[in-house]
């Protein structure tokens, strides 16, 4: 997503901000730019949460920070800064918002299809929902069990079924839901009334149940049955044995596949999809990562001159030890970099070798025993 050239202004203001933050502090209220900087994580997954887009969130959250900068030497202090920076955050997310379509999944589009049906033309970037890496919205040194419940409050089915709620009542729902907000804060931030927030509340809570959400088991590191299966999915794509493959599925499960409108549901139309127009995906090597609080897969597709090429981010949902969802995201070229997934996969003499993903971000490994790829030994620097 090309971002407006109002916003890269902002984000050139903002940096020049950071630069000259400690030589203004005696002139400014108590808080400063470290201080406001302390908030990012959050502050972007509560915007991820009211756009569904993880670059939006990023934009939105630059946009909250340089106005909180700029106006530093009139906060009064009346309210937490934390509750300040939600505040300026969801105004420039309800703006955002109300401003174009919702984001969706394909399965919020149409009927599924079979495996037989024409692929049919890619739907502009704005169209869909995005994957999040966690290391954008949760601290790498968290409680596992605080971890585990924030994991669930970006879930891609979670999240997805958010964007069915006008804004503001999205807006309600998160702050109430999510974040514990009290009704008297939630009034006070939206400018409205307890009334209005109760009632908003009750509507989204309605929406949300009859939307279906799916209730999935969040990315656990040291849980053994999860690596076992991550392990079982990785060795059975890796030799494409959809035998094995399939038996890991549950048997509505369903295929994805941004920017696309044709899903898949069952596993006997997914087992014919990988048969049929998905061949090119035998060969493929998988690099574990983690998305939206679950497991989730760089797919590299074999290169004609040799090593693997980016094709897919995998994103895996799974409940009672099955996998329910497969949802490969295709625009590599974004996701790729922003997730640390190195930009090709060479040819491989030693599958023990392992190299880190660029930037130096730890690729979690998520299950012992699980092919590793030999990455380049230096990669390029890629309405209430």
């Amino acid at each position: 997503m090309q971002k407006h050239g109002a916003v890269a202004d902002r984000m050139t203001d903002l940096a020049a901000a950071r630069d000259s933050a400690a030589g203004e502090a005696a002139h400014r209220a108590p808080a400063g730019m470290p201080e406001l900087e302390l908030h990012r994580a959050e502050l972007i997954a509560h915007c991820y949460r009211m756009l569904g887009s993880v670059f939006e969130a990023e934009d939105a959250v630059q946009e909250t920070l340089l106005r909180a900068w700029r106006s530093l030497d009139r906060f009064e202090g009346r309210a937490s800064l934390r509750s300040w920076l939600y505040r300026i955050a969801t105004n420039v997310c309800l703006d955002l918002a109300s401003a174009r379509q919702r984001r969706a999944r394909p399965m919020d589009l149409g009927p599924s299809s079979t495996a037989d049906a024409t692929l049919g033309p890619a739907l502009p970037e704005a169209t869909w929902l995005e994957p999040i890496p966690d290391s954008h919205v949760l601290p790498a040194d968290g409680d596992p069990a605080e971890l585990a419940v924030a994991r669930e409050t970006v879930r891609l089915a979670f999240v997805a079924a958010l964007q069915h709620l006008p804004p503001r009542q999205r807006a309600v729902l998160i702050l109430r839901e999510v974040l514990r907000w009290k009704a008297t804060e939630v009034a006070q931030l939206l400018d409205t009334t307890v009334a209005s927030v109760n009632s908003a509340l009750q509507r989204a809570r309605s929406t949300l149940n009859s939307s279906g959400v799916t209730a999935t088991d969040v990315f656990q590191p040291m849980d053994e049955e999860q690596r076992a299966l991550l392990a079982r999915y990785v060795d059975a794509f890796e030799r494409y044995d959809l035998d094995a493959l399939t038996a890991l599925l549950h048997e509505d499960a369903t295929q994805s596949m941004p920017p696309y409108e044709l899903w898949l549901r069952g596993h006997v139309e997914i087992r014919r999809w990988l048969l049929g127009t998905g061949i090119g995906c035998r060969g493929s090597r998988l690099v574990p990562t983690v998305a939206n609080g679950s497991p989730a897969f760089g797919q590299y597709r074999p290169s004609p001159d040799g090593g693997h090429e980016p094709w897919a981010l995998q994103v895996l949902e799974i409940s009672a030890g099955r996998i329910i969802a497969m949802n490969a995201f295709l625009d590599t070229a974004r996701l790729f970099p922003l997730f640390g997934l190195p930009p090709r996969l060479e040819p491989s003499r030693d599958r023990q070798d392992v190299a880190q993903a660029d930037a130096g971000q730890q690729i979690p490994q998520l299950a012992t025993g699980m092919a590793e790829p030999d990455l380049p030994a230096e990669p390029p620097s890629g309405e209430l």
